[in-house]
């Protein structure tokens, strides 16, 4: 979470001096350490990528995704996913390897379909039969063979807040795993003359600190592999297994180092193909939050300080809920704290609230902090994923600016946007221009 300078109470991070860096980027203002997410990478390579054969990583872009992050990814030599055609435009532009990128989402269209398949995607992770058919379509419009994964819904419940669930029965997302539902899709599949079938792709949800879940799901897929191979003789090739894995946001979140999950998902394909006598397909992780997470932080500048007597005292920032909309929409929780005087006493209760006008804009509650006053620069941590992500303009606030820390070096990735770049796509229809 950083660490404080001895000399002067104020908050280091990455070797950077936070206040300063509000000095000099401005508030609110996303900050983020390149040399966490490399020690991220690189344990994912070192527990799952040389320690188990036939694996990938790829990185679920919706995190946290801008042209540094696509290089980043594309350094660390590790696939990315992308939900929708302006993430995938973004690595086109970043210049991201296609074959290396998977497109998911649960209702793409027939103009994000085409932007993927004539850029030779890797793979469409396809939601429906719809979306097969789409798929079957476009390919034959373009004349390209395409590569995907039936995502399917494992019917497992996982412990995480039920808005961030996804593998329920009655999930948005995949194909529920019912006999009749899995065989007539690999049959569909394997007639269309556009599409390779590669095999199976499950996501159980975010924020998980247990694997039981991504066990239970593994089995249950492994189940499925069993059933198309002997009614269909259809070899999965590809699995998927999605990623979710937990990070610190506050005290008393189990933290689970990676091979928690990705030996145990190892161990059980591997169990249950010998078991089964099926061939063990290449294993999957898609990881997000768990590398971009804890890389981040978000620094506010305090303004006005309020107290209710008897009742609640609150600290106004800057930013709020068009920067972190994630506690207005799941009540997220977060750790804070006063970056220029990191180590002073705590001494009083402050909800920390945003400039909002929605009651529900309030960040942190019941934060112990020491004395807060005006020009405070208060630190959020671990909000390197699905906060820049998020972001919006309700209010007609400009987006934060995003700064990259890397070896003591801070350089600006994202800009800051301004007043004029809210209303440039504004334009007046003629009966409503000025009259001359």
């Amino acid at each position: 979470m950083g660490r404080p300078d001895r000399n002067n109470e104020v908050l280091q991070f990455a070797g950077c001096d936070t206040v300063e860096l509000a000095k000099t980027f401005g508030t609110p203002l996303y900050v983020v350490d390149e040399a966490v997410i490399k020690g991220k990478c690189n344990e994912i390579r070192q527990e799952f990528l040389l320690k188990h054969n036939n694996t990938k990583a790829v990185y679920a872009g919706k995190a946290f995704l801008n042209l540094a992050m696509c290089k980043i990814i594309e350094r660390e030599g590790f696939g990315l996913d992308v939900v929708s055609g302006g993430e995938l435009y973004l690595a086109l532009e970043a210049g991201f390897p296609m074959e290396d990128v998977f497109f998911h989402g649960n209702n793409k269209n027939k103009s994000e379909l085409r932007l993927a398949i004539s850029n030779n995607i890797g793979r469409i992770v396809v939601d429906s039969l719809y979306e097969l058919q789409l798929i079957e379509d476009v390919a034959k419009e373009l004349n390209k063979k395409v590569k995907i994964l039936y995502r399917l819904t494992p019917g497992v419940n996982s412990h995480t807040h039920k808005h961030i669930v996804t593998g329920r029965a009655d999930s948005k997302f995949g194909l529920p795993i019912k006999r009749e539902n899995i065989l007539e899709a690999v049959k569909r599949a394997i007639k269309c003359k556009f599409v390779e079938l590669m095999g199976f792709h499950f996501h159980v949800g975010s924020q998980i600190f247990d694997n039981k879940s991504h066990v239970d799901s593994v089995e249950r897929v492994a189940n499925v592999m069993k059933l198309v191979k002997v009614e269909l003789g259809y070899v999965t090739k590809e699995l998927n297994t999605g990623g979710g894995y937990g990070i610190f946001y506050t005290h008393g979140d189990l933290i689970r180092p990676i091979n928690y999950f990705t030996d145990a998902i190892m161990e059980k394909i591997i169990e249950k193909c010998e078991t089964l006598d099926l061939e063990i397909p290449t294993i999957i992780i898609e990881p997000g939050r768990w590398i971009i997470g804890e890389a981040g932080i978000t620094l506010y500048t305090v303004g006005s300080v309020k107290e209710i007597p008897n009742i609640k005292k609150y600290a106004f920032i800057d930013g709020g809920m068009t920067d972190n909309l994630r506690p207005a929409l799941y009540d997220a929780k977060y750790e804070a704290a006063i970056a220029n005087k990191y180590i002073k006493e705590k001494t009083e209760i402050i909800t920390i609230a945003g400039k909002c006008c929605e009651t529900s804009d309030i960040l942190v509650k019941n934060l112990k902090l020491p004395l807060v006053e005006k020009g405070d620069i208060l630190v959020v941590f671990s909000t390197g994923a699905y906060n820049y992500s998020m972001a919006n303009n309700y209010n007609n606030i400009p987006k934060a600016a995003v700064v990259l820390i890397s070896d003591g070096n801070a350089e600006v990735i994202v800009e800051r946007e301004n007043y004029a770049d809210l209303i440039r796509k504004n334009k007046l229809p003629k009966h409503l221009e000025p009259f001359v």
